[in-house]
């Protein structure tokens, strides 16, 4: 397609069921790769639901207060709900470049870079795939991150806690990883509405992309 805007950015006003916009997400992604729909940035909320990824462990499914749905993503289970920004991204790597360490390495810069606008000082930790903070001095979580590809177009994306209740992802060891906790911008006393997050992210997109043109050795 010759569009000059090719990638639409679209915030949904109110929360939609997990498996609702998985479908449209997945019709979408169908369109993107058939050349017959621009790329989306689409920003949402969803009601509590836990979701399983393809590594999935059904022994870290702990209580399941809320419904439970298994997807096509990469990662394990985690918790969507009230107050967690949900970006899925449906982005076209064959023309954004065919590496997708290098597309995951990329999506974390530029959640950390959205973070920082807020006052959040958020990082990588090697072997911990996600976002990365410290609350009171101990490493916590504050964004997950779960990709599919398929024809080279991207699905799924990442979820990051801005004032969620957090004792919601006691029913699961979020993403396997049992020894560290969650946290949220609202649990560190820093901005936690959608609005200032999503005009971070927006900010914040023109350098994701360059990253991806860039190629992997730029990564950082």
């Amino acid at each position: 397609m010759n569009d000059p805007n090719p990638i639409e950015w679209r915030v949904e006003p109110e929360q939609i069921g997990y498996e609702d916009a998985l479908a449209i997400m997945e019709a979408r992604a169908a369109a993107v790769a058939a050349g017959e729909a621009r790329e989306l940035v689409w920003l949402l909320e969803h009601p509590p639901v836990y979701t399983g990824g393809t590594s999935a462990d059904p022994a870290e499914l702990l209580d399941p207060r809320f419904p439970v749905v298994k997807t096509g993503r990469g990662g394990r289970f985690t918790y969507h709900g009230p107050g967690q920004r949900v970006g899925y991204l449906v982005l076209d790597l064959n023309v954004r470049g065919r590496d997708i360490r290098h597309f995951i390495c990329s999506l974390e810069g530029w959640l950390i870079d959205a973070l920082g606008t807020l006052g959040i000082t958020a990082f990588r930790a090697p072997g911990r795939i996600g976002i990365w903070t410290r609350d009171g001095g101990e490493e916590a979580k504050i964004g997950a991150i779960g990709v599919r590809v398929r024809r080279w177009v991207t699905l799924h994306g990442f979820a990051v806690n801005l004032a969620p209740d957090l004792g919601h992802f006691a029913g699961i060891v979020p993403c396997g990883i049992a020894e560290y906790p969650v946290t949220s911008a609202q649990a560190l006393g820093r901005p936690s509405d959608f609005a200032r997050f999503d005009a971070a992210l927006n900010d914040a997109f023109p350098p994701f992309l360059e990253r991806l043109r860039r190629g992997a050795e730029n990564c950082a």
